[in-house]
């Protein structure tokens, strides 16, 4: 009896013990937590893509044949017309050709003038005419022929615009391969896109999309897509999009642009950070207690998520969520943690990613003071993929 009471004894106090362990961890002194707050956001789904500055209409001047450079206009930035002459390649050999012919066909001028009188006199004289009138007119076709050949040497202008650039010099030997000048209206402006052909369904014309430049950093810029070419790159597997520039625009002729096509946006809605959706739920905080909502999950962000369901603006969850805490269970927040969905200012620099991520899902909050819903999601869409880079890096790190 003695050995079965300390036993028991022994049983009661380890309950006990438990009990106040419990106690003093989930009632006393319960787990700390950091939350987030819900906020009311812009979200967009974007497309991404990088591309080049180019005139919308414009043309290439490209020699024939491969020669010599002799002469070429100093006419950059001038505005010239089609079929003006901007340069001209070595053509002594053809003019001394041209010089022999045009003395041969005088020849043959003066010996048909001379058969002319005596044709009818008889048959010899008649056939020696028809002869000589036939020698002067290959003759002419000669010279016709090499004044095409020379022609074909002179560079004129394909179209009516201005000289974009020149990239050649008198005395360089130039062929069909090179281009020595661009020229074209310089105005309106287009961005001519390449986007992966797994993205190309998501594009159509006249959405807008929102460019980032280097030489403009931080600043938001806008175009509107107006043509996707209807035939892929099979090599390259993107196809070629054009978006169109206004005409206010800073960007110039030339400049690599990065972009982002938007093909899907709401201009409000319910965002918490990406890390406090656990699965088909958040995790509320309800006086000092957690409780778990049901959401179904919309665009979802390199950062913020948008979430459908009983929360609304300014609800305190958890961020991260906490899975190993049940429905129900106390806690303590870490106030110091505390934070809100923050918008990225406008003005805020993004870095160069270093290759095209995935198709960048946006999701911005808006601020509290007033602004244009277009500089909310331009603003996301310069961070976005910046993120993905990160975590991208991040998983390579941690599958090394």
């Amino acid at each position: 009896m003695k050995l079965q009471h300390l036993v028991a004894t022994g049983i009661l106090a380890i309950a006990t013990a438990g009990a106040g362990y419990y106690a003093y961890s989930h009632l006393l002194h319960p787990p700390l937590v950091t939350t987030s707050f819900a906020s009311l956001a812009a979200v967009s789904e974007a497309v991404y893509g990088t591309g080049t500055v180019e005139p919308e209409r414009w043309a290439k001047v490209v020699p024939l044949q491969r020669r010599r450079l002799v002469e070429l206009c100093k006419c950059e930035g001038q505005v010239v017309k089609a079929g003006q002459i901007l340069g001209r390649q070595d053509d002594a050999e053809e003019r001394s050709a041209l010089d022999q012919m045009e003395i041969n066909r005088g020849q043959l001028e003066r010996d048909l003038a001379r058969s002319e009188k005596d044709r009818d006199k008889n048959d010899a004289t008649r056939t020696e005419y028809e002869q000589r009138w036939t020698k002067l007119e290959e003759a002419k076709s000669k010279i016709a022929a090499q004044k095409v050949r020379l022609d074909s040497l002179l560079l004129r202008a394909p179209l009516d615009g201005m000289v974009l650039r020149r990239d050649s010099e008198v005395g360089e030997i130039a062929g069909p391969t090179d281009v020595l000048f661009w020229v074209g209206p310089p105005a309106p402006m287009q961005v001519v896109a390449e986007v992966n052909e797994e993205e190309i369904n998501r594009i159509a014309a006249g959405q807008k999309a929102f460019l980032r430049s280097e030489a403009f950093p931080g600043r938001a810029l806008r175009a509107t897509v107006s043509q996707i070419t209807p035939k892929g790159d099979p090599t390259r597997k993107t196809f070629r999009v054009y978006l169109r520039l206004p005409q206010d625009t800073p960007l110039r002729i030339g400049m690599s642009v990065e972009t982002n096509i938007i093909f899907r946006e709401k201009p409000a809605a319910i965002v918490v950070p990406a890390e406090a959706v656990a699965g088909d739920s958040v995790q509320m905080v309800d006086d000092g207690r957690i409780r778990r909502v049901p959401v179904t999950v919309g665009i979802r962000g390199s950062r913020n998520t948008e979430i459908i369901g009983d929360v609304s603006k300014g609800t305190t969850v958890l961020s991260p969520a906490r899975r190993d805490l049940a429905d129900g269970a106390r806690i303590r927040i870490d106030n110091s943690l505390t934070r809100a969905v923050e918008a990225v200012a406008p003005s805020e620099p993004a870095d160069q990613p270093v290759a095209a991520p995935e198709p960048a899902v946006i999701a911005a909050a808006t601020a509290a003071a007033p602004m244009d819903p277009d500089d909310a999601v331009i603003s996301a869409a310069m961070t976005a993929h910046i993120d993905s880079v990160v975590n991208d890096a991040r998983r390579n790190i941690i599958n090394r």
